[in-house]
């Protein structure tokens, strides 16, 4: 089966996909490629996310719909837009809306690159605003039993001209209570994923709050301090053996505008056991709004 990143897909180009026509590609992921499209309908430019028959299982295809089916329940200001869902003779798509913006890993990536030091961290107030309203559109989620399950700077979407932060790549995420699943399949990104996700246990909103606190640190810091690992699978087996975690430095000794208490706000996020978790969203948003106001 060819890859789906050295997959030829430039003959889609200017294909009707519903009421739309493909413009370009716009990304590629795990399993899936996006495009710009342009509906006429409506006069707008969408996004077109297809899984192309020829790289298709029905492990995929499940997943696919599950995602188009769990973002379309969704309906939330920091949650993409899925608007439809088809199939060609070629591919399986769902349509869905264009972010004009880029994702939170390239805003971390050219932080990082800043010459100056004192240019390398985000505005921590600036940076506490978008977090918030992730953890807002959450535990939206959470209160309606989809658990996403990747959340990481990959998926966050950051809209240039409003700054708002758009939660994107459902492709994994778990609907609790809908149909079982073959809990051996370890499914995510194991740098954000947390020990229970990986060793296939049973996940839920700590889940996600575990995967967020980490993306947190890396927002605080840009690059998250970890020692350094040959391959994913040394990365897995530390995060399973170090149940104190595995990361160097706490966000407070690396940016100056933090204070020692976000340490354990981030502590309390990421911990391993899921039982001393921040017990959902809610309360971890609560802890962050108190920082802000004490200490911003």
């Amino acid at each position: 089966m060819a890859s789906i990143k050295k997959l030829d897909v430039s003959h889609l180009i200017g294909q009707k996909v519903g009421t739309s026509t493909i413009l370009n590609e716009l990304a590629r992921g795990g399993m899936a490629i996006v495009f710009v499209a342009f509906q006429q309908s409506l006069k707008r430019r969408i996004a077109v996310k297809i899984l192309p028959k020829s790289l298709m299982t029905a492990a995929k295809a499940e997943l696919f719909q599950q995602e188009a089916e769990a973002v379309a329940y969704l309906s939330h200001p920091n949650i993409i837009q899925i608007f439809d869902v088809g199939e060609v003779d070629e591919f399986i798509y769902f349509t869905m809306q264009l972010i004009d913006g880029q994702p939170m890993n390239h805003i971390l990536k050219k932080a990082k690159k800043q010459v100056l030091p004192s240019k390398r961290f985000l505005p921590l107030k600036a940076t506490l605003k978008l977090f918030l309203q992730i953890l807002d559109a959450l535990d939206y989620a959470h209160q309606q039993d989809i658990i996403h399950r990747d959340i990481k700077p990959e998926n966050i979407l950051i809209e240039r001209h409003t700054q708002r932060p758009i939660i994107t790549d459902f492709g994994v995420a778990r609907v609790l209570n809908g149909r079982t699943e073959d809990s051996s399949i370890v499914r995510g990104s194991p740098l954000y994923m947390p020990p229970e996700q990986i060793l296939g246990e049973t996940t839920d909103a700590r889940s996600d709050i575990y995967a967020a606190g980490t993306m947190l640190l890396a927002m605080l810091v840009t690059q998250l301090p970890l020692p350094k690992f040959k391959s994913h699978d040394a990365l897995i087996k530390a995060k399973l053996l170090n149940k104190r975690g595995i990361f160097l430095e706490r966000p407070s000794r690396i940016n100056p505008q933090v204070n020692t208490i976000m340490d354990k706000i981030v502590q309390k996020a990421t911990v391993y056991d899921p039982e001393k978790r921040f017990a959902n969203c809610r309360e971890f948003k609560n802890v962050l709004e108190s920082y802000r106001q004490k200490y911003l």
